[in-house]
């Protein structure tokens, strides 16, 4: 079955994302921070080997962070189109199933997400249409389809709330697809999130503990 991958990211602005990290990081910190971020998680999706890796960024296409991904080999950088978050989803998730088989799409929120997690997720496709990562404050941090998506799917979720998981998982069974969860996973979104990412980033690089 062929796979593609594909990264949702918003235009790194200070100011304008991870404001929730502040006032424990200034916005030019929170702004490295979801740099980092993003090219952490391109990185992960690129080391999988599972499929063509595409970036689909919100605000703007033309920035070095996208341009040092796409050198690293992301295919391209795609705009994101629609009038909310799941309308952006659906729409690039329809694109994606006109040049694969399968298409997985993650946020740049999570760096758990691993090659390991990433097969899972394709072997969950295998038998199901739809495949969920949750996240632990109650959205999901990846999802998976071999179906478009239809509008019902997200017609009822109240995006940024704690009813994200399952506000989905009722419009995609109640649209008739078949589902299946993932482990839930850690997103970095709030200061008290961050010893997660220094793990992650400590096991990676010993410098960083020091």
């Amino acid at each position: 079955m062929s796979v593609l991958l594909q990264q949702f990211a918003r235009l790194p602005v200070p100011g304008r994302v991870k404001t929730r990290m502040q006032p424990v990081l200034s916005a030019e910190q929170a702004c490295a921070l979801h740099e980092a971020l993003v090219l952490w998680t391109s990185r992960r999706l690129l080391q999988a080997g599972l499929g063509t890796v595409e970036l689909w960024a919100a605000g703007g296409v033309d920035h070095p962070l996208f341009r040092r991904c796409l050198g690293e080999g992301v295919s391209q950088i795609c705009l994101q189109r629609g009038d909310d978050l799941g309308h952006r989803m659906q729409c690039a998730l329809a694109s994606g199933l006109r040049r694969a088989a399968a298409v997985l799409l993650v946020g740049s929120d999570c760096p758990e997400i691993d090659a390991g997690y990433l097969r899972a997720a394709t072997r969950a496709l295998q038998h199901v249409d739809l495949v969920l990562g949750p996240a632990l404050d109650g959205g999901f941090v990846l999802i998976g389809v071999r179906r478009p998506v239809s509008d019902g799917v997200f017609a009822n979720v109240r995006w940024g709330s704690e009813t994200v998981l399952e506000e989905t998982l009722n419009g995609a069974q109640a649209a008739g697809y078949s589902v299946q969860l993932l482990t839930a996973l850690q997103d970095i979104d709030r200061p008290e999130d961050l010893p997660v990412w220094e793990g992650l980033q400590a096991a990676v690089d010993p410098a960083v503990r020091r």
